[in-house]
C-alpha cells in the first residue's frame, strides 16, 4: 500500500474492506452470542437486545445500547428553559458546587468546635438539627458563635413544633451577629408535608406559610421552604416517586406563599428542592436534570416568567443505601453519589459519613466525608464543563423516561387532591410501600446486591461503636416509614452476633464438600458467601470422598444443617445418596448448591441455594433452625456417630 506524503489531499479508508457498521449488524451478533447461550429462538427474532434489558422500578427498561435519537424534552443550555442542564448559565465553574455539611450534635460546645472545624477545611455551608433529642433551640446561638453567616448560611432541620421557635433563633443568631436583614441568606427549612407524614398526621401548611412569609418580608433572600423528595426515597421509594413527590410539595408550597401575598417570582427563590443521591449514579444524574425540567414546566403554567424560573437543588447522599456492616464500603457509595449528583448539577451537596448509619459520625468519618466533595471538585475537575453527561445518548434518553415517570406521578398526586390529600389519606405511602416490597424482593434475591453486606460479607468484621445520633428520624408507627436497603440481612447479622456473645459460638453450617478442591471449591465458595450474608459461619472440612464419609464427618461434626456442594456431574451420581445419609446422621436442613431438581428433593434436599434465590427468606429459615437447634458436643457427636 502506498502512503500518501505529508499534506497530500488523498485520506486513507481504513474502513475499506470491512462490512458497514449498522445497527442490523449488530443486532445480528448480539443474537449469536446469546443464541449459544441457550437463550430461546423467539425471543431472538426481532430485538435480541431486549433479552438483555434491565427493567426499572420505574416501569421502563434500562437498554443495553443507546444510538442518536433526539432527546425528550429538548435539554436546551444552561440557563434557558427547560432548565435540563441548570438554571446557571455559567453552571458550577467558577467554584464548584455548595459543599454542605450536616451536624447533629446535640451539645452545643461540641457542634461549634466542629462547625468551625468544617468551615475552616472547605465547607460553604451548614444544615443543623434543632430540638428535639438534639441541639436545643435556645442554644442555637451559642453554636453559630464563631459563624460569618453572611458568607456561610445555615439551613434549619427542626422538627414540626419546635420549627417556628428554631427559624426565630436562627434569625436572632444573625442581628446578634451584625447581619443586615438583607444581606441574611440562610434557610428556615420549613417542611410541614414531611414533618407530618413521619408523624402519620395530617399536614398542616398555612400556618407555615404565613409564619414564613412575614420573615419573608423583612429578609428578601432568607429561604423558606424545603420540598423534600428523600421522604420517599427513603421508605424505599424510586426515583419517578421521589421527584414526582418532590414537584408536588414544591407546588403546594408555592401555592401557600401566593395565598399570603407573596409574587409568585419571588416565592419560588424561597423554596429549595432536596433529593438523595445513590451509588446508581446515571440514574441520579438524569433524576436531577429531569426534575428541574419538570418544575420549569409548573412555573411555565403558573406564568413566571423564564428568567425567574430558578430551581435551588441540594442532593445529599442516600441514608437508604448506607450500611451498618462492613460501614467502610459506604465511602464508595458515598463518592459514587457525589459524582453523580455533581456531574446531574446540583447546586448544593451534603455528603454523608460512612458511619452515620450507625450513630454520630466521629471526627474522621467527618473528614473523609468532607474531602470526598473537595477532591472532586479540586483534583477530580468535575465542576469544570457545565453538564458534562448533556449529549450522552444514554443519559438523554433516560432523563426523559424519568421526566415521563415523574412528571406522571405528580399528576397522579395532583388528581388525588394534591399531596397534602395523598399524605392525609395514605395514599403517597401505599404507593411507595409497593415499590418497596418489589425493591425489597429484589434485595432478597440478590438482584440488587449489597457489597459487603449480601455479597462478600466479612464475618470477622469488629463492629463500629458509635454514640446515639439525636438527629436519627424515628417516625411513628402509623406515620411515613424510613428504611434501609440492607435492613434484613443486618437484622439476621444481629441475631447471629446475640447468639454468639450468649453461647459462645456463632451460628454454623457443615459443607459436604465432594469431590476433589476443584470440583467442590465454586459452590462451596457461593454457599460460603450466601450464609455470611446471614451471619452464618461454615465448616470446611475438605474434599469427601463419598456420602458415607461425608454423613460420618457431618455427624462428628455436632453441626444441624449441612451444605452439599459439588459438581453437576458429581451431584447425579452422588447427591441423592448423600442427601439420604445426611438426613440420616441427623441433618434438620440439607441445602444442595445449585439448581433445584425433584429427585434431590425426594431424597431429602429441603432448600436449594442457587442464583437468584430468595436469600433472606433462605436464611431466615436457616437462623431460626441454628439457634433453636444448637450444636451438640464433638464428643457427644463422636458418640451417636458411633
Amino acid at each position: 500500500m502506498d502512503v500518501p506524503e505529508s499534506g497530500s489531499v488523498e485520506a486513507l479508508d481504513l474502513a475499506e474492506g470491512f462490512p458497514a457498521a449498522t445497527h442490523e449488524r449488530w443486532r445480528e451478533l448480539v443474537a449469536g452470542v446469546l443464541r449459544k447461550s441457550g437463550v430461546a429462538e423467539d425471543r431472538l427474532e426481532r430485538t435480541p437486545e431486549s433479552v438483555l434489558a434491565t427493567h426499572t422500578l420505574d416501569g421502563f427498561d434500562i437498554d443495553p445500547l443507546y444510538t442518536s435519537t433526539p432527546p425528550a424534552p429538548d435539554p436546551g443550555y444552561p440557563g434557558l428553559a427547560p432548565f435540563t442542564r441548570g438554571y446557571r448559565p455559567g453552571g458550577g465553574v467558577p467554584g464548584g458546587w455548595d459543599i454542605r455539611a450536616r451536624h447533629d450534635d446535640a451539645d452545643p460546645v461540641e457542634l461549634r468546635r466542629r462547625v468551625h472545624n468544617d468551615l475552616m477545611n472547605g465547607v460553604s455551608s451548614l444544615w443543623i438539627g434543632v430540638g428535639g433529642d438534639g441541639l436545643p433551640v435556645s442554644r442555637l446561638g451559642e453554636a453559630l458563635a464563631d459563624v460569618y453567616l453572611d458568607l456561610a448560611p445555615v439551613v434549619l432541620r427542626a422538627p414540626g413544633p419546635e420549627a417556628f421557635d428554631a427559624a426565630r433563633a436562627l434569625l436572632a443568631a444573625h442581628t446578634d451577629a451584625d447581619v443586615p436583614d438583607g444581606r441574611v441568606i440562610s434557610h428556615l427549612g420549613l417542611d410541614p408535608l414531611t414533618t407530618a407524614a413521619l408523624a402519620g398526621e395530617r399536614p398542616e401548611v398555612a400556618d407555615a406559610a404565613r409564619f414564613a412569609a412575614e420573615r419573608a418580608a423583612r429578609h428578601p433572600h432568607l429561604g423558606l421552604f424545603i420540598a423534600d423528595g428523600t421522604l420517599a426515597h427513603n421508605a424505599g421509594g424510586s426515583d419517578s416517586q421521589e421527584i414526582g413527590a418532590a414537584i408536588a410539595a414544591g407546588t403546594t408550597y408555592l401555592r401557600a406563599l401566593v395565598e399570603t401575598g407573596l409574587d409568585v417570582a419571588d416565592a419560588v427563590e424561597r423554596i429549595e428542592f432536596r433529593l438523595a443521591a445513590n451509588a446508581d449514579q446515571f440514574a441520579v444524574i438524569a433524576k436531577l436534570r429531569a426534575v428541574r425540567a419538570m418544575w420549569n414546566q409548573v412555573l411555565e403554567v403558573s406564568g413566571v416568567p423564564a428568567d425567574r424560573r430558578a430551581m435551588r437543588l441540594h442532593a445529599t447522599t442516600s441514608d437508604a443505601m448506607l450500611t451498618r456492616r462492613d460501614p467502610h464500603v459506604n465511602m464508595l457509595r458515598t463518592t459514587i453519589a457525589c459524582f453523580a449528583a455533581g456531574v446531574g448539577g446540583a447546586d448544593a451537596v451534603t455528603v454523608a459519613p460512612f458511619d452515620s448509619a450507625i450513630g454520630l459520625p466521629d471526627d474522621f468519618a467527618r473528614r473523609v466525608a468532607r474531602n470526598t466533595q473537595s477532591l472532586l471538585i479540586e483534583e477530580s475537575h468535575l465542576a469544570q464543563v457545565i453538564d458534562p453527561a448533556g449529549g450522552s445518548f444514554y443519559v438523554e434518553s433516560l432523563t426523559g423516561d424519568l421526566y415521563r415517570a415523574g412528571w406522571g406521578f405528580f399528576q397522579e398526586l395532583e388528581r388525588s387532591g394534591g399531596v397534602v390529600e395523598a399524605i392525609a389519606r395514605g395514599e403517597l405511602r401505599a404507593a411507595v410501600d409497593e415499590v418497596w416490597e418489589r425493591r425489597r424482593q429484589d434485595l432478597a434475591t440478590r438482584s440488587a446486591p449489597l457489597t459487603g453486606l449480601s455479597e462478600f460479607p466479612n464475618l470477622d468484621e469488629t463492629p463500629l461503636v458509635r454514640e446515639t445520633d439525636p438527629g436519627r428520624i424515628e417516625p411513628s408507627a402509623e406515620g411515613f416509614p424510613v428504611r434501609r436497603y440492607g435492613q434484613d440481612y443486618e437484622a439476621l447479622r444481629d441475631r447471629c452476633d446475640v447468639q454468639e456473645a450468649e453461647a459462645g459460638h456463632r451460628p454454623t453450617a457443615f459443607l459436604a464438600t465432594l469431590g476433589p478442591v476443584a470440583v467442590h471449591t465454586a459452590r462451596a465458595s457461593f454457599a460460603t458467601n450466601l450464609l455470611a450474608a446471614g451471619g452464618i459461619a461454615t465448616d470446611s472440612p475438605g474434599p469427601l470422598e463419598d456420602p458415607r464419609s461425608a454423613a460420618e464427618a457431618f455427624a462428628a461434626s455436632g453441626h444441624r444443617v449441612a451444605v452439599i456442594c459439588s459438581s453437576d456431574t458429581v451431584y447425579a451420581e452422588h447427591a441423592e445418596a448423600l442427601a439420604r445419609a445426611l438426613k440420616g446422621a441427623g441433618a434438620r436442613r440439607v441445602l444442595l448448591a445449585g439448581a433445584p431438581r425433584d429427585a434431590y428433593r425426594e431424597a431429602g434436599v429441603d432448600v436449594f441455594a442457587h442464583k437468584g434465590c430468595d436469600a433472606v427468606a433462605l436464611l431466615s429459615d436457616l437462623v431460626d433452625v441454628l439457634i433453636t437447634d444448637p450444636p451438640v458436643s464433638t464428643t457427644d457427636a463422636q458418640g451417636a456417630s458411633s
